[in-house]
């Protein structure tokens, strides 16, 4: 019998290396078949390819400056904007709902998360823009007018037409709102009732006990939740696609239309024609795999750094 068993659990052991070393193989081989797609377009332009501004197929010029800059700057608007209203959901349902308000409020969260982006895309080009983000571009911009230090601020300057760098942060913070709540509120819930216990015996309010207590304790997964949003808002394709504007210029305006490197590969792959512009489509999804991957090792680190750190005061 104990042999029997000894064969089963070796058994058991190799099929769970198999399976969880095949996340690995399949980030390896990603790299490997994107970077071979992408050789001819590396060796043409190299390093201009990223730091150049110039994106033009008929002369075979392509450069991804700009979509890269879109990229971090939508991505930002969205943590900017969805990350204090992601939290905000988690310490309600986690702290202060019921618990049949924390289970509706909680279905209503899931189901935001499981709509596809290109709902979001099409809610967002026939209401959101127009009704919604055109009227407020034109009141952001009139509010900075009216104030002479801040009226040639570069920012929030240009010809308002909704689509814009703008309008698709906003929309990124919409669907990472979904995200950022979830994981972080399952973060808050896992925290000991003791820790809230001890807060509370120690004097502090429920805003100090939240502050102090829920947040000191559950920071990893909370940290964590913030980086999953930001991959989920740096890959977003359809969405952004149908309300950045999809202009290949830079642009220092926040109300100006702009790109992204995934709306880039969506708007170019179809109409590609050579060989050194399909290279070059190609390498703009590995750049864009590339920054996800810098995010995400650095998230590691920084959960690493506080996990160590609260270690210590155990």
């Amino acid at each position: 019998m104990r042999g029997r068993h000894a064969y089963g659990d070796t058994i058991f052991r190799i099929l769970v290396i198999c399976l969880g070393s095949f996340l690995v193989v399949l980030l390896v081989l990603y790299f490997l078949e994107i970077g071979r797609s992408s050789l001819q377009s590396i060796d043409k332009f190299g390093l201009s390819y990223i730091t150049g501004s110039e994106w033009n197929p008929p002369r075979e010029i392509f450069e991804v400056f700009p979509e890269v800059a879109g990229t971090l700057v939508t991505s930002a608007i969205a943590l900017l904007i969805g990350v204090p209203i992601s939290l905000g959901v988690a310490v309600f349902l986690s702290e202060m709902a019921d618990y049949k308000v924390r289970t509706v409020i909680g279905s209503v969260v899931e189901l935001l998360a499981a709509i596809p982006s290109v709902v979001y895309g099409f809610w967002g080009l026939a209401f959101f823009v127009p009704d919604i983000m055109r009227p407020a571009d034109h009141a952001i911009q009139n509010a900075f007018d009216a104030v002479p230090l801040l009226r040639s601020f570069p920012l929030f300057q240009g010809r308002i037409t909704g689509y814009d760098m703008l309008s698709a942060g906003v929309v990124l913070a919409i669907m990472i709102i979904p995200i950022v709540a979830s994981i972080s509120r399952e973060a808050m819930l896992a925290v000991p009732t003791s820790q809230r216990e001890a807060a509370y015996a120690l004097g502090g309010t429920k805003s100090e006990v939240i502050r102090t207590g829920v947040f000191g304790y559950a920071r990893s997964g909370i940290v964590a939740a913030i980086f999953l949003g930001f991959g989920r808002a740096l890959g977003e394709t359809m969405a952004v696609t149908m309300v950045i504007g999809n202009s290949l210029q830079i642009k220092t305006s926040l109300f100006q239309p702009a790109q992204t490197l995934a709306s880039l590969i969506a708007n170019s792959y179809s109409e590609a024609t050579g060989a050194v512009a399909i290279s070059a489509i190609i390498e703009a999804g590995l750049v864009l795999l590339g920054i996800s991957l810098v995010v995400n090792v650095g998230a590691r680190l920084i959960l690493r750094r506080i996990i160590k750190r609260g270690a210590q005061l155990i």
